[in-house]
């Protein structure tokens, strides 16, 4: 048996792993319970052992250190600090007690009761009013700047109602919503899933290139400042409002009670209500109301003495997988699902889990007949935290089928993902037709589930390719309606033909190609048939297309399943040139970031561009080769001249496009580009 010496080094060593694992590479190993529970165990070692605790201790820490990154370190102007955790009514009976006693009266005290967002703190600075840099917490005296990032979340005010300095702190987060519709498209394009929201946001805000950060749909929650007694507020309720007021998101569902028994009320009515929430919430941070006892009371090393994170009951339980099925999704990804003994988790029963894929099932240790702990990532999505391996194992290996549990075609390994190649396998039938006729890939109107469930057990289509083979009196019998929606669905069949290259590409769906990446082949390349003829290193030379996409790419169009199908579409008389295409490589290897007012919309200003080869990009860097700037440029402005970064007015942009492509290239009308 250990000491305490023995076990107080143990749990620092866990716990600083854990954080690590955590606060820097976001990719936690365990929930936030079993890491909560490791915090409880050493601070109640410490206390009962005060002459073992040590200033590096996680006790008396925050957060983790930085790890080398593309971002700059940055210190915070006025430190960042995390909260302490309760767990029960009587922990907020002690931090009560804990309160009176420092401040030397006995009182009930009025509290702020928040949701605590499950998301990435950061800290906005704002100069005279003005949005000008934003830091992840990092350790809580230095960030890392996200700005550009910062800047595509909708939530976040590029300029103040008012004209304050001010640091303002909150929460970056993804809607559930989001998340799983990210995690359903990076399914498809053969990526990797994200594990819960909360990983999700960190990986989408540290990201190196803006503009996937802007794609992701981030989203914002702000409660506090940097030096709250600024903005002129005696309460924190008053500082909510301050906040919405000078343009920052707020979370509504704040409440004011009074005391311990007002706290664990208003606890519990904010418990039932998590589920319609449309972010994760993992507790509710319990502030008091009063600012000037902020002052007072002051910090400890790690948080502050005049707020607490009151935890939600993280709801795990144990129950044993029964067996483990394969499914096909649209794409051909064979995915391992967990059936388990039915357990009722967080609202609802749950005997479904999806296992991601074959490095999952290994990293858990998996077998058949496992004893497993689950939980619901922010009381939605099932998920198995680790194998109990206390209890009896489990003597079956998952195997990973070889072949196709649907057609039987053998099986390819794309990365680590394992893939069904035949575009006929049945069930890949009705994804892969919903998907090809969804809005952003053919746009096939009317064309529903329910109408594409009929067509396959009709047997009038196979896959997307025998759409265009479909009669009027086909789905008028079929839907038994009048001849005219029949009409109206021929008619979109018909005009899908002519989408174009670049969602005939995402259409297709080819493991690792998203709409990005179609667009991107689709101007560099200009004609399917060029695709299908171009080499692996072709592909690779593609901006922003890496070696592994361009060999899964080259790997899936030389398949002869695929080059059949694509043969069947080229019959019907699907357009297979680009809508848009590469005109020019002239402005390869410039980027160029645009701001201001211009004569035409920036976004048709950028198509131009880039039809030519510029790279556009979101914010200035050392790596902008020019900054396009209308009236009413602010802050990338005065960026680009902190850095030398040429500075052009529409005039210049058009002198510069002309000693580079000649005149009237862009066809702009008279006082345009």
């Amino acid at each position: 048996m250990s000491t305490p010496k023995q076990r107080i080094l143990e749990l620092r060593e866990q716990i600083r792993y854990h954080n690590y694992r955590y606060y820097v590479l976001d990719k936690p190993e365990i929930s936030d319970a079993e890491f909560d529970r490791l915090m409880r165990e050493l601070r109640e070692l410490e206390q009962a052992h005060p002459e073992l605790i040590t200033p590096d201790s996680p006790t008396q820490t925050v957060g983790s250190a930085i790890l080398e990154t593309p971002f700059t370190p940055v210190p915070h102007p006025t430190r960042m600090y995390s909260l302490g955790n309760a767990f029960s009514p009587a922990d907020i009976a002690d931090f009560e007690a804990s309160i009176n006693r420092l401040l030397g009266r006995e009182e009930v005290r009025v509290y702020v009761l928040e949701y605590k967002i499950d998301g990435l703190s950061v800290n906005l600075i704002y100069e005279a009013g003005v949005f000008r840099q934003g830091l992840t917490r990092g350790d809580g005296q230095v960030g890392e700047d996200v700005t550009p990032n910062l800047l595509a979340i909708p939530d976040i005010p590029r300029r103040l109602a008012e004209p304050l300095d001010l640091e303002v702190r909150g929460e970056i987060y993804l809607p559930i919503q989001t998340f799983l519709e990210l995690n359903a498209r990076l399914e498809e394009e053969g990526e990797p899933p994200f594990k819960n929201p909360r990983n999700a946001a960190a990986g989408s805000l540290r990201q190196k290139d803006p503009r996937i950060s802007a794609r992701r749909g981030l989203r914002g929650l702000f409660y506090g400042v940097g030096q709250p007694t600024s903005l002129g507020v005696a309460t924190q309720q008053e500082l909510l409002k301050k906040l919405s007021q000078l343009g920052f998101s707020v979370e509504p569902h704040y409440r004011l009670v009074e005391g311990v028994a007002g706290v664990e009320q208003g606890y519990q009515a904010m418990l039932a209500e998590r589920r319609k929430l449309p972010f994760e919430a993992d507790g509710v941070t319990v502030k008091l109301n009063d600012l000037a006892l902020w002052d007072e009371l002051g910090y400890t090393a790690k948080t502050p003495r005049f707020a607490i994170a009151y935890k939600f009951p993280a709801e795990e339980k144990t129950t044993r997988v029964l067996r483990v099925v394969f499914q096909v999704g649209r794409t051909g990804r064979v995915t391992p699902v967990a059936e388990l003994e039915p357990v009722f988790l967080d609202g609802s029963t749950v005997s479904r889990v999806t296992l991601h894929n074959e490095s999952y099932v290994q990293e858990l240790g998996l077998r058949i007949g496992d004893t497993v702990l689950v939980h619901k990532s922010g009381g939605v999505i099932p998920e198995v935290l680790r194998v109990v391996t206390e209890a009896p194992r489990g003597h079956e290996p998952v195997e990973w089928p070889s072949h196709c549990p649907e057609c039987g075609v053998e099986l390819l390994l794309s990365g680590k993902i394992h893939l069904c190649p035949n575009p006929l396998c049945p069930a890949k039938a009705f994804e892969s037709i919903r998907h090809f006729a969804s809005r952003r890939a053919m746009d096939i109107q009317g064309l529903g589930e329910k109408l594409i469930e009929q067509l396959l057990e009709a047997g009038l289509v196979r896959d997307a390719a025998d759409l265009y083979r479909l009669k009027k009196e086909d789905i008028a019998a079929l839907e038994r309606k009048a001849e005219k929606s029949a009409q109206n669905l021929i008619e979109q069949i018909e005009a899908s033909k002519s989408r174009g290259l670049e969602r005939l590409l995402f259409a297709l769906g080819i493991p690792q190609v998203g709409e990005s990446t179609a667009r991107a082949l689709a101007k560099r390349f200009g004609h399917l048939d060029n695709i299908l003829k171009a080499t692996v290193e072709e592909l690779d030379a593609v901006p922003d297309i890496a070696k592994t996409t361009a060999q899964s790419i080259h790997q899936a169009l030389s398949r002869p399943q695929m080059r059949h199908f694509i043969e069947r579409l080229r019959a019907a008389g699907v357009v297979f040139e680009a809508r848009e295409k590469q005109q020019s490589h002239a402005l390869e290897g410039l980027t160029f970031v645009l701001t201001g007012e211009l004569s035409l919309p920036r976004e048709e200003v950028a198509r131009r561009l880039e039809a030519h080869g510029a790279k556009i990009s979101g914010s200035v860097s050392k790596k902008t080769s020019y900054v396009v700037a209308g009236p009413g440029a602010g802050s990338k402005l005065a960026r680009a001249r902190e850095l030398g970064i040429p500075i052009l007015d529409e005039a210049g942009l058009a002198e510069l496009l002309e000693q580079k492509l000649g005149p009237g290239v862009l066809q702009a009308a008279p006082g345009q580009l």
